[in-house]
């Protein structure tokens, strides 16, 4: 179980397994298990979050400009909706998200609105956020706060260049979901915020910003102002990934408006799909080439294995997913592989394995693939019944078992010894 203070202390309390979005699971799966899922239709399902043991909740919403969103609590077994909270006010529809908190509770951001549930779904409280524009989830920092920011990108009929002019980031006390403090910067964010203890990282849609919580203060490090997108054929980067002393991201995710069931085929952005490494103490990056073939695409994070030194990308256009030693000074990659990958992948570092889907187009079928880390090595392949491309989120279950969700199913994963 990984510790994430501010949340609820259980095997997956939130979206890639806390602030710091390094998708880490314990799950321990043998090469020479049998592996089974279930899925049940679940539109439009975005993420699954654990709280006490047996009490699997799954967020799911409605589209457009007036959506709404709601959430389940499902039998870790069955999936089916054991309990259902009220349809909760949201707006214009961006995936937004779901944690448990420290205190209990349990939190949504969706739309333009916070709200509070109970374990048992009730509304303990709910507020409009500032902007007219959706909040793509949230972070809880170690003493409870919220934070969260509107989503600066194009949605689904926007012209692809649409992009807001800057970005609101908003602290809320969990309590009485009141602003605490607030913060603009200078260009629009598309990416999720990432957060490691009381620092708080923005990728913009051309910089790296890093901001600070401290005594009730919101504030920008302006020593910490990294430029990483400076070629026109560039795109901007998708969420963050957190190391002790690192931060990760992909670019290239101009784009993913137009997903229409799959992200194959959809690129933009002519350069190469590059992986970033920016150095926490002093800003300098690094680059790996994912894919040289443009134009490509991702809409989320990379998956990190800081205990084996190993990066890996991928470009959703093309379904090139590549591995990088980050201890080493070459550049070429460890492993390539053809997947058609593109929702956030899982480490299951103590297995040496990879959690990644593959999309097959012509069937219209998401599989979910566990590879070896350090070879590229496919040991597992599972198929679930989603005819979508999964771009959203998969989580660690009770029994050594995995949630995966895309827009049209929620799916469980689980294995059997031979």
């Amino acid at each position: 179980m990984t510790s994430n203070p501010g949340y609820w202390q259980s095997p997956w309390p939130g979206e890639d397994n806390g602030p710091a979005r390094q998708q880490l699971s314990n799950l321990r799966v043998r090469r020479n298990a049998v592996a089974h899922s279930t899925s049940r239709l679940a539109p439009v399902s975005t993420m699954v979050v654990l709280r006490e043991p047996g009490e699997v909740f799954l967020l799911c919403h409605t589209g457009g400009d007036e959506a709404v969103s709601w959430v389940e609590r499902i039998d870790p077994v069955s999936l089916e909706t054991s309990e259902r909270s009220k349809d909760l006010p949201a707006g214009p529809t961006w995936p937004g998200g779901i944690a448990a908190h420290a205190n209990g509770s349990l939190y949504v951001v969706f739309g333009r609105y916070l709200h509070r549930l109970s374990s048992s779904l009730a509304t303990l409280g709910s507020r409009e956020l500032p902007r007219a524009r959706p909040y793509n989830s949230f972070v809880i920092l170690p003493g409870g706060e919220i934070v969260t920011k509107d989503f600066g990108g194009a949605r689904p009929g926007e012209d692809t260049n649409t992009l807001s002019d800057d970005c609101q980031v908003v602290v809320l006390d969990p309590e009485t979901l009141a602003t605490r403090a607030s913060l603009t910067l200078p260009e629009a964010s598309v990416a999720r915020l990432s957060a490691s203890g009381d620092e708080i990282y923005v990728v913009g849609v051309t910089r790296l910003f890093r901001l600070r919580w401290h005594k009730g203060t919101l504030s920008r490090d302006e020593d910490f102002d990294v430029l990483y997108c400076t070629d026109e054929s560039q795109g901007y980067g998708w969420d963050a990934v957190i190391t002790d002393e690192h931060v990760w991201f992909l670019d290239n995710g101009v784009g993913s408006e137009a997903y229409a069931g799959t992200l194959v085929g959809c690129g933009v952005s002519r350069g190469p799909q590059q992986l970033f490494q920016i150095d926490r103490a002093s800003g300098e990056q690094r680059r790996w080439v994912v894919d040289h073939e443009g134009p490509s695409i991702v809409a989320n994070p990379p998956a990190i294995d800081a205990r084996r030194s190993i990066a890996i990308g991928y470009d959703s256009s093309h379904g090139v997913v590549s591995a990088f030693d980050f201890s080493r000074d070459e550049h070429a990659p460890l492993w390539s592989v053809r997947l058609n990958h593109a929702m956030h992948p899982i480490t299951l570092s103590a297995s040496g394995l990879v959690m990644l889907n593959d999309f097959d187009v012509e069937e219209q079928r998401d599989d979910i693939v566990l590879v070896d880390i350090e070879t590229g090595a496919e040991v597992h392949r599972i198929r679930t019944e989603s005819p979508l491309q999964s771009v959203l989120f998969a989580s660690e279950g009770f029994s050594d078992d995995l949630y995966v969700c895309s827009f049209s199913h929620v799916s469980r994963i689980f294995f059997d010894d031979v």
